[in-house]
């Protein structure tokens, strides 16, 4: 390869390790929660990962197109009910009017065909929502993160 050309991936290689860490920073301040002192693991790309007891678990990621994936397990259904309502609105996915906050025990899902993006939710009996969020813009799952964790906090003061 000419030395111009791997100049010029070096460069692009430091710009997107760079984009990776500033995704992964604007993650954490949206969800304080997400272990920022390994982002190593992987799904796609670097992976941060919580465990908060009654709160739920989870990973977070950035692939390597730039698209963010999130998947989270036995999160309380009423704060999922609020942060997908602000984000999302109620109804896109068929869980009813009242958003997931009140959704039946089961399984939504939605694939958008122009953006590739796939959103998942399973409500369980048990009062919790375990669903993953995928190849969305970074901006969208920060938006996402940012209501989930203040619904988490209102709860926590309850």
């Amino acid at each position: 390869m000419q030395p111009h050309v791997e100049q010029a991936l070096d460069s692009w290689y430091g710009a997107w390790k760079l984009h990776e860490r500033t995704a992964q920073g604007a993650f954490a301040a949206a969800f304080p929660a997400l272990d920022t002192t390994d982002p190593k693991c992987r799904c796609y790309g670097p992976t941060l990962r919580w465990v908060t007891p009654g709160e739920g678990k989870g990973k977070v990621c950035l692939d390597d197109h730039g698209r963010a994936t999130i998947e989270f397990e036995n999160v309380p259904k009423a704060a999922v009910g609020t942060a997908m309502t602000e984000s999302w609105g109620a109804d896109w996915f068929d869980e009813g009017a009242g958003g997931f906050a009140v959704a039946e025990p089961g399984h939504y899902s939605y694939e958008d065909e122009s953006s590739y993006a796939e959103y998942d939710f399973e409500v369980r009996p048990d009062g919790t929502v375990t669903f993953s969020i995928s190849y969305v813009k970074v901006d969208d799952i920060v938006a996402m993160l940012d209501a989930l964790e203040r619904a988490l906090a209102e709860q926590r003061l309850s």
